[in-house]
């Protein structure tokens, strides 16, 4: 049983000794290993008092303290939970036999059995069904409450999980991470108490590192998706001007060109970016993406420069035929709007190609920490 504790003297001793009477009820043989995270109080004290064995983190940070305590623990299976007394450490047996059962990781699901005033409005209805449909949507978990503070895991999973956070993201890391190595994450109802004592959660703080986390390691939905459609609604919007087609009741021009040409331009950096990213992952970071998988074994460098080339190429076409009318016409001006657009078109296409072009180059660079 691993508990961070931050100045949390009125509550620590009733937890460990909880945690205690659960393992000799349940029949398990098990410690309760306490990580003081550099406490004003006496939290160790007491911790180390009650029958705790007592672990100093000074480096401050939920994450911090677990990543400690996980390190020092000496468990088979590892239950975690906070030393606020919100959650019952009677469930410890039945987070045990999950584990026992063949599962990972085991989650508890707070958000059905909420005792009142145990949890604010904010936290309940908006922040933590946001942030856990944000994480479903990314990696497809199926988790109802990606940040309960109680959860397990088996020990060997650790080192396949390398949880590295500090703060209290390291409650997304953990099912993010068994996520993606396809680990068996469970998760069954538990309650959930008002906590004694102060609370130590940041609202908004802590919800922007979680959302900040969750963007940062899915590089498709932070870049891919948005870049594709910027380049799609640019690239419908110059089709539409090329081809003269009545929107809302007039026919758009050069100034629409424009707006569609920094779609396309911004669209296909940000695509661009988002591979990168996604190579950055998978080369140097252990990360496992299917659908990056798929893609880097499909295509090689060839197919970008090519790519690139073709997209460039189609540009300077364009811009020869404006070459060609200009000098048909004695190098004189070319004030039509209809030549403007095909200039911009032109430029758009040179500039899209060379980034798709040098972009392929850096992505098999990054392809060369490929593991043989």
């Amino acid at each position: 049983m691993v508990i961070p504790c931050l100045n949390e003297a009125d509550n620590i001793e009733a937890c460990v000794r909880g945690a205690q009477r659960a393992l000799s009820d349940a029949g398990l043989a098990g410690e309760v290993v306490v990580v003081d995270n550099d406490s004003e109080d006496a939290s160790a004290t007491l911790a180390e008092g009650a029958g705790a064995r007592v672990l100093h983190e000074q480096r401050r940070g939920y994450g911090s303290a677990y990543l400690a305590g996980l390190s020092g623990a000496r468990g088979r299976y590892i239950v975690m939970a906070d030393a606020d007394l919100t959650y019952d450490f009677g469930e410890i047996p039945h987070f045990v036999r999950e584990l026992e059962d063949g599962a990972d990781v085991v989650i508890g699901d707070r958000m059905d059995n909420i005792r009142p005033g145990a949890m604010p409005w904010l936290h309940r209805y908006v922040g933590n069904p946001i942030l856990t449909g944000i994480l479903n949507l990314f990696f497809r978990t199926g988790v109802n409450d990606a940040h309960c503070g109680m959860r397990a895991v088996r020990r060997e999973a650790l080192a396949v999980l390398d949880l590295r956070t500090t703060g209290m993201e390291f409650a997304s890391e953990m099912v993010i991470r068994a996520a993606k190595e396809n680990m068996d994450i469970r998760q069954f109802p538990i309650e959930y108490h008002p906590r004694g004592g102060d609370s130590k959660l940041s609202s908004f703080r802590d919800g922007w590192r979680h959302l900040r986390f969750l963007l940062v390691h899915s590089p498709t939905y932070l870049f891919i998706v948005p870049g594709a459609l910027m380049g799609i609604l640019g690239t419908l919007i110059c089709l539409t001007v090329v081809a003269k087609i009545d929107v809302f009741g007039r026919v758009w021009d050069v100034h629409t060109m424009v707006a569609g040409s920094l779609f396309m331009v911004v669209g296909t950096q940000v695509v661009a970016l988002g591979l990168c990213a996604h190579a950055y992952g998978t080369y140097f970071m252990g990360e496992k993406d299917h659908w990056f998988d798929q893609m880097r074994a499909r295509f090689r460098l060839e197919h970008g420069l090519l790519l690139g080339a073709a997209i460039a190429f189609a540009g300077v076409i364009c811009g020869g035929v404006i070459v060609a009318i200009w000098i048909h016409r004695g190098f004189g001006g070319l004030q039509e709007q209809r030549l403007t657009t095909v200039a911009i078109l032109a430029a758009t296409l040179v500039i899209i190609g060379i980034q798709v072009f040098f972009s392929s180059f850096l992505l098999s660079i990054l392809g060369l920490r490929r593991a043989r």
